[in-house]
């Protein structure tokens, strides 16, 4: 595998992190709340993850779940957030805003970017919901923007092969085109190949039960939108970055 290519591995937790680490993997980008596609983490896990890593580390700045229509405030939030991702050391900001036509957020994210002052700027699968990708494309590079991350708008990386290739290539060595969603040891040499993208992004993780031996029957923390199995984490784990890693190794 050439040594341009690189993992970069989506953690939930700062024990995802150590564990991204240990396989091999050359950044995190650091989430909570993946269930709804990735908010941004505590402060704690942001400081905890930077005093543990030597890999690279981003942080998602984003304030909630749902679309990427921002409000003034929580534009003032996202602010706020990188400020404190600054300062505590992260490499880069995944960030991602869009207008009402779902078009890119020029002005936010011209503001996002000069708060980051100099870090590493990925734009995260808000590109996903773009009306025009290739306009959308454009937008970011003119941002000056290091990376997108995307799923050729489709549910899972696979699916979106096509358009991931004709982004690689329209992309050229203006910006990285990194795919993420469903990439895993038994696709990640295909999709390599096929869309000429040398950086992906997946978790590798699996489930790990609860030490908890009382469990009260009756009662749920969460809701019935967003259904989540309490007595279980997902955690990323260093023997399938791995296999990753070695599957793409053997393949390309």
């Amino acid at each position: 595998m050439p040594n341009d290519y690189k993992l970069e591995i989506c953690a939930n937790s700062v024990a995802s992190c150590l564990e991204a680490q240990k396989g091999g993997a050359y950044r995190v980008e650091l989430c909570a709340a993946i269930p709804e596609g990735g908010t941004t983490p505590s402060y704690g896990d942001i400081a905890l993850a930077r005093e543990l890593l030597e890999i690279k580390l981003n942080v998602i700045i984003r304030p909630r779940g749902g679309d990427f229509l921002y409000s003034d405030l929580e534009q003032r939030i996202m602010l706020k957030d990188i400020e404190a991702a600054r300062k505590l050391g992260a490499d880069g900001v995944v960030i991602g805003c869009l207008t009402p036509q779902g078009e890119v957020d020029m002005p936010r994210i011209r503001e996002l970017i000069q708060a980051a002052e100099g870090m590493s700027i990925t734009f995260h699968r808000a590109f996903d919901m773009c009306r025009d990708p290739f306009e959308g494309l454009e937008q970011i590079i003119e941002l000056g923007c290091d990376r997108i991350l995307t799923s050729g708008q489709q549910p899972k990386a696979e699916q979106g092969i096509e358009l991931l290739k004709e982004l690689v290539k329209e992309a050229g060595n203006r910006i990285i085109i990194m795919p993420g969603s469903g990439v895993n040891a038994q696709n990640i040499a295909k999709l390599a190949k096929e869309t000429g993208a040398k950086e992906f992004h997946l978790s590798a993780r699996e489930s790990v039960e609860s030490g908890m031996i009382y469990r009260n029957p009756h009662l749920k923390m969460g809701n019935d939108v967003i259904v989540i199995d309490e007595y279980s984490q997902q955690v990323t784990r260093a023997g399938k970055v791995e296999e990753i890693i070695r599957a793409w190794k053997e393949k390309i």
